[in-house]
């Protein structure tokens, strides 16, 4: 009988001796947070996208008032906000260069070929390891839209041709997209970066055009027209090299036969709204040629 009670007895004893440590340990090994973290943590928006690297706006606070990071690596924070850390802080708001997320693929049901019906689970990751989905073109996007149920901000929608738009206002360059995408399409690009190459397909000439009628045909003449060093060909596909290059300019994608490359320029667009001006649909497609 007394074995009964044994076993109750040694564990209730031992959790009374473990709490006993850990409220010492509490008491005299606790660090004492800054109180400006808690300020600092209140000012944010509280998405905890991890946008700017941290895993969230608790642990952003903390670089801030340690001085690791800058108040304008918060790509959420209004520019009011950010203004509002730095003075709390009393640091430099840093600058920052607004980056957005774009899509290396224009092939909307217009103009990709589709070679097969996917009628099982509406999910760009299941198209990809089931069938690869019913598009010819291996490379390009499923149109399932992962992408905009990862995102937090609501910042993409799905066009009538399958494609992802991407809102400008709302993007906070979190990367959700970048990540969930099976087929590597989304890029986060600075937004004033106006050159942008809408296909991923590695081919060239007709067999480019045999799975997409707006694939890039590997022709170069974007590469040639651009300033030198703007854009070299790397396996059929132009790759656009803003730091090595010379200055960007519209000239480079006038002469290219499928509108594969783009000059993205909201301002150049004054009558689409913002969601038209973010990507190029069958809508802008047909305003730029």
């Amino acid at each position: 009988m007394n074995d009964f009670f044994i076993a109750p007895a040694i564990m209730t004893g031992l959790g009374l001796l473990f709490a006993v440590i850990l409220a010492v340990t509490h008491r005299f090994l606790r660090v004492a947070e800054d109180p400006r973290v808690e300020e600092t943590e209140d000012l944010l928006p509280g998405s905890n996208c991890g946008a700017c690297g941290q895993p969230g706006c608790h642990a952003f606070a903390e670089q801030l008032v340690m001085g690791k990071m800058q108040p304008s690596q918060c790509t959420v924070a209004a520019k009011e906000v950010v203004d509002a850390l730095a003075e709390l802080l009393d640091v430099d708001p840093g600058e920052r260069t607004r980056q957005v997320a774009r899509l290396h693929c224009a092939g909307s049901k217009a103009h990709a070929h589709q070679i097969a019906e996917y009628h099982g689970f509406d999910s760009c990751l299941a198209a990809s390891v089931v069938s690869g989905g019913g598009k010819g073109c291996s490379w390009g996007c499923f149109g399932l839209g992962d992408c905009k149920v990862v995102c937090s901000f609501d910042a993409i929608t799905m066009s009538d041709g399958g494609l992802p738009l991407v809102d400008f206002d709302k993007c906070t360059a979190c990367g959700d997209c970048v990540d969930v995408c099976p087929r590597d399409l989304f890029e986060l690009v600075p937004v004033d970066q106006h050159l942008f190459v809408q296909c991923n397909a590695p081919l060239a000439g007709d067999l480019a055009l045999s799975v997409c009628s707006v694939a890039c045909d590997a022709c170069g003449r974007c590469a040639a027209d651009a300033a030198p060093g703007l854009i070299r060909m790397h396996k059929n596909l132009p790759v656009v090299d803003y730091s090595a290059g010379g200055p960007a300019q519209a000239k480079a994608v006038h002469r290219c036969p499928t509108g594969a490359i783009q000059w993205l320029d909201r301002d150049q667009f004054p009558e689409m709204d913002s969601i038209k001006a973010r990507t190029r649909t069958e809508h802008n497609y047909e305003q730029l040629h």
